[in-house]
């Protein structure tokens, strides 16, 4: 297992995310809800360790 770069960029709301080959992703995140543009899911923080996660929609 190697070292793996990785960084963000928070702008308010929104996050952009890096890795050492460039721009990954970018993530919005308002209050305890965020959406990531990669996943297209939806995640809800909850009390502790946990979060709730809705994957995209499959047709």
């Amino acid at each position: 297992m190697g070292l793996v770069f990785r960084k963000r960029k928070k702008i308010g709301p929104l996050i952009l995310n890096f890795t050492e080959n460039g721009y990954s992703s970018w993530s919005l995140k308002i209050g305890r809800w965020s959406w990531n543009s990669r996943a297209k899911a939806h995640r809800f923080d909850l009390p502790g360790p946990f979060s709730w996660k809705q994957d995209k929609s499959r047709s």
